[in-house]
């Protein structure tokens, strides 16, 4: 004790010393040593005594404000139980003793309010125990003056305390706080990158350009010092930040209209205008590629979230615009410089152009004057890379054709506007360079490079002008713009003479393609049903080249795809390009009638051989998937023959002699024991792809039978033998197992059999003897890498499916003879489905999309028709089945959930009827099938009631695209699970805030109004009505709800 009160004395002398004294060195001295009795551990226990025992102000000072450093330490916390019991202290010190010294009164309160504010969010037994001020304070306001005067100075004090920020400023120019800065940045992108409404599905998409802002943040993005705020940032941070400020202003600037109303958004974007003027006006931080490419993303996002009516009304407009368009001319002229951001320049100037006649507002978008400008800056500058690329060895933009692609459509809406002027600029440039083109090549001394530089010129001259005439399909076109469309296609025509009269010598596979893509977009707008004969491009093509109607520009196009056929056939991307134009010339009624009088079309008819065409021949360098070109080839040659061809099987018969020819020559290798396997392969897949195309072209009855009865039983058998033979090579087992699947695909009712013809049975015998040929020999091939799983394995099994498929559904075959007659085909088909299926994973099922649209199309007709089959399956296949079902249930692919909605219902259907009849005392018991398939559901109800649960989910809380589909099975599922469904009910219901579960429980009570307990048409229609008013009900009850699965409340 008496240590105790020693140093106590010393600690009060040391106080003294201090505030008293006026000797300098006394006063460090003593400094010094209450500082180490600050951090001593026995600190906590001397104040005490100090504030209980002290004799002087200055004692209860320094105690005061030792603790209230103790309290604010951030480093080793003192515990909730001792701030508490120190809180508690301070009042009853103050309470007992009024009449302290001013400024220890004032240092106590301090440290009442330090703990208070600190201690703010501390709980103890779920109570905020620092939270009861008022109720301390009212103590000291009951009681007397000075009492009084001390609970208002806490008050003030802790109000004071609270009010200040405790945290530190971002100091931008202290390099230890950029990690902080980076951090605070990409908090800030992430938060407003969050998909808040869960629509995104591809992250990579920049298209969904909406940010659907939660309406309780609208408060920030009213305040527009939150706007100014990332332009301040921007233009004050270190340059390797700005890219992620741009980022969050892309975001901002794509908050959802909705947010706002007229007068808030313009007032926002009138912000959002001036700051992207200010940087616009300093451009200095654009050189670095990243700041540049977000800055085009927030521009496009301009035009993007908002209409052009409210841009031209925001006060900056005239400036801004003029600033854009330097910018978009500057970045155009630079074409090597960040080629990326190319696309949202662009973009802008589409969308802008695109609005021109649409925009209702008097003031003027100025348009007319700038967009002429961007037309102007693309195109020349295109033009100039040509040359700087070739003598550079640079990469040529054209190679890409995607990218070329995209920017021509956005050129094709943006040169449309003020559209002479585009046409005057395309003309000038396009005499220039084929003037000098010609020259060149007259020229005996003409160098190479100075050649490459004027093709390469006109490639892009002519792939412009077939993406500007492309363009009339969005605006509304005058008869002048029509002669101006005939100005230029006479100049790309004439060019395109030019040099097919040289492809014998030599020729510019980047020029050919741009022709192709000129033509495509000349067909597409000037040829068809759909074009006025009398349009004034016709009348300019008859003056300058003789081409008097559609029959003369079509002979131009047969003439053209002809010759690029014989130049080019060993080019795979010319020559799929000219058979796809091909092809789309004989889809239209009118032009394939005029075609079909063509001299050059009836040669093409009677001549398609390896000898005229070399891309049929059996070219040894190519792989053979370069043959696919084939079957688009013969696709458009097919329709073509059957213009004229009716029932005249001799037509047909020398047409096919080709082919003929072809299976004749693989039957002989066939019979041989030794025979050249590559040319035996090679000479079959191309013979399948051709015939493909044939099957695909001809849908009428009369053409389709004669092809049957050509290929059947005669060629069959070679086909088996192939699968047979080279089961392990996809490249060539694909080609046939499509080929037999497009052959049993009733298109367009053609497959129609006479009554007394047993075709539609044979045809079924042999799809399923190519089936479980294929099916046992591909099981045999054991593990198969993953990445190399599909192309080897899963392919040919979905091929199989399809076909599977279209012979089960279409409708030429009784499958009740089979098992009738005694004839396994059928079941040697079914089985094999299923040995194929239970080799696949489920995962697999669904993420192969062609495979999972194979196989629950399949699925659909299999329950649809062949249920006593599934009901006789293994326990644990059709457990398999159900699992797939009820995974694709929620698959994003809508044709897959509606595919499993459809299986659903028939299997639901089956089984409530097969119930029904066990319970009706009947004299003919259950099939054997039926009642063991009862006895699996029975075991197994878990199955059902999951994807019941999962329907249920589906309608009530999720975006339900195909609510008809889901409503199908939904009744079957709640028959045969009434009391599962009603706790389902029950459980969702709760689910719901108190408020709300009444009227919830009257939705499900709706639900069910007038519902009988059977699956008549009748009693579903009326269900299935039901369910859209209640999913709506559903809807209205939860959107102010914050309980629920899925809330909408984000978004009221």
């Amino acid at each position: 004790m008496a240590d105790h009160v020693q140093s106590l004395a010393q600690l009060e002398n040391l106080c003294k010393q201090l505030y008293e004294t006026t000797d300098t060195g006394t006063r460090l001295q003593a400094e010094k040593a209450l500082v180490e009795f600050t951090n001593s551990p026995e600190c906590l226990s001397k104040c005490q005594l100090l504030l209980e025992r002290g004799s002087s102000s200055y004692s209860q000072l320094l105690a005061a404000t030792c603790l209230s450093k103790l309290v604010s330490r951030s480093s080793n916390p003192l515990p909730l139980e001792q701030r508490v019991d120190i809180r508690n202290y301070v009042l009853n010190y103050l309470a007992t003793r009024p009449k302290l010294a001013t400024f220890v009164t004032q240092a106590l309160i301090q440290l009442y309010a330090r703990i208070t504010k600190l201690g703010w969010f501390d709980c103890q037994k779920d109570e905020f125990v620092f939270r009861n001020v008022i109720n301390d304070v009212t103590r000291f306001l009951q009681d007397s003056v000075e009492h009084c005067i001390i609970g208002v100075t806490i008050l003030s004090q802790l109000t004071n305390e609270i009010n200040q920020a405790s945290g530190k400023a971002l100091n931008l120019h202290d390099e230890s706080q950029h990690g902080l800065l980076m951090q605070l940045l990409k908090l800030t992108h992430n938060c407003l990158n969050f998909d808040f409404i869960g629509t995104s599905t591809d992250e990579s998409s920049d298209d969904l350009c909406t940010v659907q802002i939660p309406t309780s943040w609208r408060s920030a993005f009213l305040d527009s010092s939150t706007l100014q705020l990332f332009f301040d940032l921007y233009h004050s941070i270190p340059p390797s930040f700005s890219p992620l400020v741009l980022s969050c202003l892309v975001q901002i600037a794509s908050v959802r209209r909705s947010l706002f109303n007229n007068a808030e958004r313009a007032k926002f974007l009138s912000h959002l205008v001036d700051g992207v003027k200010r940087i616009l006006e300093n451009p200095q931080s654009l050189s670095d590629p990243n700041n540049y490419h977000e800055f085009c993303r927030l521009l496009a996002r301009l035009k993007s979230n908002y209409q052009l009516g409210e841009l031209v009304k925001v006060e900056n407009y005239p400036e801004v615009i003029r600033l854009i368009a330097n910018f978009t001319v500057t970045s155009l002229q630079h074409w090597e410089f960040a080629p990326n951001s190319v696309h949202y320049l662009l973009s802008l100037w589409q969308r802008l152009a695109a609005s021109v006649p649409y925009v209702k507002a008097t003031e003027p978008h100025m348009l007319e004057t700038y967009t002429p400008e961007v037309t102007k800056a693309y195109i020349t500058s295109r033009l100039e890379s040509v040359h700087i690329i070739l003598r550079d060895g640079l990469e040529d933009p054209l190679e890409d054709t995607g990218l070329v692609q995209q920017q021509l459509d956005q050129l094709s809406t943006i040169g449309r506007c003020e559209y002479e002027k585009t046409c005057a600029l395309l003309v000038q440039l396009f005499d220039q360079a084929a003037q000098s083109y010609q020259e060149l090549l007259q020229s005996a001394s003409a160098s190479p490079m100075d050649l490459a530089v004027q093709e390469g010129r006109l490639t892009w001259l002519v792939y412009i002008i077939g993406a500007v005439i492309g363009g009339r399909v969005s605006f509304a076109s005058t008869d002048e713009q029509d002669a101006m469309d005939g100005e230029l296609v006479c100049r790309v025509l004439q060019l395109m003479n030019l040099t097919d009269s040289r492809l014998a010598q030599a020729g510019n596979e980047k020029l050919e393609l741009a022709m192709l893509s000129f033509f495509e977009q000349f067909r597409k707008i000037y040829i068809g049903d759909q074009v006025q004969k009398s349009s004034k491009l016709y009348r300019r093509l008859s003056e300058v080249l003789g081409l008097n109607d559609e029959t003369m520009v079509l002979s131009v196009f047969i003439g053209k795809i002809i010759t690029n056929l014989k130049y080019w056939g060993r080019c795979e991307p010319i020559t799929s390009k000219t058979l796809q134009l091909l092809n789309d010339l004989s889809i239209g009624y009118s032009s394939v009638r005029k075609l079909v009088k063509l001299s050059a079309v009836q040669f093409m008819l009677n001549n398609h051989t390896s000898e005229h065409f070399s891309f049929l021949g059996i070219n040894n360098q190519s792989s053979l998937s370069d043959m696919r070109c084939r079957t688009t080839f013969y696709t458009a040659l097919g329709r073509l023959l059957m213009v004229d061809l009716g029932e005249d099987e001799d037509q047909y018969e020398q047409f096919m002699l080709p082919l003929t020819a072809a299976f004749e020559a693989v039957a002989q290798m066939f019979s041989t024991n030794s025979f050249n396997e590559q040319e035996a392969k090679r000479t079959l897949v191309g013979l399948v792809r051709d015939l493909r195309g044939i099957a695909f072209a001809f849908n009428a009855k009369s053409s389709f039978m004669m092809l049957f009865e050509w290929i059947y039983p005669s060629y069959m058998p070679i086909l088996q033998r192939a699968i047979e033979l080279w089961y392990h090579d996809p490249a060539c087992t694909t080609p046939v197992l499509k080929l037999m699947a497009e052959l049993v695909h009733n298109r367009s009712q053609r497959l129609q059999f006479d009554v007394s013809s047993p075709n539609g049975i044979l045809l079924f015998r042999e799809t399923s003897k190519m089936i479980t040929t294929y099916g046992n020999r591909i099981l045999t091939l054991g593990e198969v890498p993953k990445e190399q799983v599909y192309a080897l394995k899963l392919k040919g099994i979905s091929v199989c499916f399809s076909m599977l498929k279209a012979a089960l559904s279409g409708s030429y075959v009784n499958f009740g003879v089979f098992r009738l007659y005694g004839d396994d085909a059928l079941d040697n088909a079914l089985q094999t489905f299923i040995k194929l299926l239970l080799s696949i994973p489920h995962s697999d099922l669904l993420d192969y999309p062609k495979l999972s649209q194979s196989y629950y199309s399949l699925l659909e007709v299999l329950t649809q028709d062949h249920m006593n089959f599934i009901a006789s399956l293994e326990p644990h296949v059709i457990m398999y089945i159900l699992s797939s079902i009820s995974e694709g249930l929620t698959a994003l692919d809508t044709m897959v959930c509606t595919g499993c909605c459809s299986c659903l219902d028939h299997i639901v259907t089956y089984l409530f009827k097969q119930l029904s009849r066990s319970t009706k005392k009947r004299s003919t018991p259950l099939a054997q099938e039926s009642d063991r398939f009862l006895h699996i559901m029975q075991q197994h109800p878990e199955m059902i009631q999951q994807m019941l649960s999962t329907v249920l989910n589906i309608i009530i809380f999720e975006d339900c695209r195909n609510q008809w589909s889901m409503s199908r099975p939904l009744l079957g599922l709640i028959l045969l699970n009434e009391k599962y469904f009603s706790d389902l009910r029950n459980s969702i219901v709760n689910s719901q805030p108190p408020e709300k579960q009444q009227a919830m429980h009257l939705c499900f009570e709706n639900l069910m109004e007038g519902i009988e307990r059977n699956l008549l048409t009748k009693n579903r229609d009326r269900f299935t009505q039901n369910l859209s008013a209640f999913r709506r009900e559903v809807n209205d009850s939860m959107k102010n709800s914050s309980y629920g699965v899925n809330s909408n409340d984000m978004m009221s």
